[in-house]
């Protein structure tokens, strides 16, 4: 993997997953629905929020904002694993949605928190997807392998003689 490789994956995988931790945050802090308090006239209805109905959303997002920076560090497998775990935090953060509707919630709250677990599971897959082709950290800073720095000729000759070879014969 060279240091010029295209960045813009990158760039798309941490927007997804930025904007994906974003919508699960800010659907935990909109209003789901409201309950009734009491039967007496009066009495405002109790304000539930997506963090009261479903407590995971803002350790899911926390999650997912880590994750980001887990991706952007490693590289190979581990980066691999990374994106793996973030895909399966963006199809959790969609099945707990789905799987606690009651109460009759509202669609903005609801819709933002499905909106965020797909942007996840789509920046995870793409991860995984192109873990392999991802310029890493610090790769630009990284010495090539295959250069070896420039010696000078009087050094090279009596590498040569050390080695047993006459520097003489061109060989």
């Amino acid at each position: 993997m060279s240091d010029s490789g295209d960045k813009r994956p990158l760039w798309t995988i941490v927007v997804l997953l930025g904007l994906g931790a974003l919508a699960l945050w800010g659907a935990s802090r909109l209003t789901w629905f409201e309950r009734p308090r009491s039967d007496l006239p009066g009495v405002p209805p109790q304000v539930v929020t997506g963090a009261d109905h479903l407590p995971a959303l803002v350790p899911l997002a926390v999650l997912v904002a880590a994750g980001v920076a887990g991706l952007v560090a490693t590289s190979g497998w581990a980066r691999r694993v990374v994106a793996l775990v973030l895909a399966g935090t963006g199809l959790a953060a969609c099945l707990v949605v789905l799987l606690n509707l009651g109460g009759g919630p509202r669609l903005a709250g609801w819709g933002l928190a499905v909106l965020g677990g797909l942007l996840v599971l789509a920046g995870g897959g793409l991860g995984v997807r192109e873990a392999g082709r991802l310029p890493r950290l610090g790769a630009k800073y990284s010495a090539p392998g295959g250069k070896r720095p420039a010696r000078d000729a009087d050094t090279e000759l009596w590498d040569a003689l050390s080695d047993g070879r006459d520097p003489t014969t061109g060989r």
